[in-house]
């Protein structure tokens, strides 16, 4: 009953959360902590459950606990070939194969320790599998927030629809990634002047990179304007370089224009929820919506964009990391 009534605290928490800003990772967490105490309720009450139950949960999770690894890990290094075979050799393309990689180490350095009996080795192990539990639970947290984000509606009108850059192929050409994006945008933009008063204007947003001939944001609106679309609606945004710079000088160019006005951020939809973290935090008021991706793109880029948003909180989040290890280390030093 107690584990029920943690659930309920968190699951509250997280509703609170969610109607004050959707754009917190705290939801995130609040959801993981509701979702994890429910699971350890039900499972307290396992053997109040008609016969055959708790046998097949039983075998149901060890199968999973004893297989599920091996199969993720094996999925991971597949993915991350196909990943490096069709984007190229760049790091944040090598990020599953080498989750794989490392899941598949660790799990042969366990079986070492339990070979070996080497304490050693197992409190190696054992302080891994700690850091690993707790980073596995808030990328969990991340992935499960992100899906349930990327699917609110977007709940009032808006006077700008902002298209984050990705930048260009060959330094002047849209490529399919940002083309998801400004078709999604233009998608938004349609939507909300359908529903009357003053329509928005569409804010393509990118600066220039070394090896582009234009920036990103000309090119952008080149592309939507030679499919139909209206260029006196299009505002061109072009001297950011990265996501929070998309933000803050879009939020310039909306507070110069149209002062304390909303809007609607477009970007892909692995980047959906780090995007709305960024957009928070540049005091833009704004939703972010996702548009759709390459399936094999999703491994490595859900990955790379957890880092960024774990190491946003690099505080907590390496200080909890550090008590583990030191844990471990007085561990070894009491045996």
């Amino acid at each position: 009953m107690f584990a029920f009534v943690v659930a309920a605290v968190f699951l509250l928490l997280f509703a609170t959360g969610v109607l004050r800003d959707r754009r917190r990772f705290g939801n995130a967490v609040y959801l993981g902590l509701a979702v994890t105490f429910l699971g350890i309720g039900l499972l307290a009450g396992i053997d109040d459950a008609p016969p055959g139950v708790a046998e097949t949960v039983m075998i149901v999770g060890l199968l999973v606990l004893g297989l599920g690894p091996v199969v993720l890990a094996a999925l991971l290094c597949a993915n991350g070939v196909k990943m490096v075979r069709k984007e190229g050799r760049r790091p944040a393309n090598l990020l599953a194969l080498l989750a794989g990689l490392g899941m598949f180490a660790l799990m042969g350095l366990a079986i070492a320790a339990a070979v070996t009996r080497s304490p050693a080795l197992g409190v190696l192990v054992g302080t891994t599998l700690l850091v690993l539990a707790y980073v596995s639970f808030l990328f969990l947290c991340f992935v499960g927030y992100a899906y349930l984000y990327g699917r609110m509606r977007i709940r009032r009108d808006a006077d700008y629809v902002v298209v984050l850059g990705s930048g260009l192929v060959g330094g002047h050409r849209v490529p399919p990634l940002l083309a998801s994006r400004l078709d999604r945008g233009r998608q938004v933009y349609e939507m909300l002047a359908a529903r009357g008063g003053d329509a928005p204007v569409l804010i393509t947003s990118g600066g220039q990179g070394p090896d582009e001939a234009l920036p990103e944001s000309h090119a952008m609106a080149d592309y939507l304007v030679e499919r139909g679309f209206p260029a006196g609606a299009v505002l061109r945004e072009d001297r950011s370089r990265t996501t929070e710079e998309n933000m803050l000088r879009s939020k310039e160019l909306m507070e110069r224009d149209r002062p304390g006005s909303s809007c609607v951020i477009v970007t892909n939809n692995f980047h959906a929820f780090r995007a709305a973290l960024t957009a928070r935090r540049a005091g833009l008021d704004g939703q972010v919506v996702g548009s759709p991706t390459a399936a094999y793109f999703w491994p490595s880029a859900t990955i790379r964009e957890f880092v960024a948003v774990f190491l946003q909180y690099k505080v907590v989040n390496l200080g909890i990391c550090l008590t583990l290890i030191l844990l471990g280390v007085l561990a070894w030093a009491v045996r």
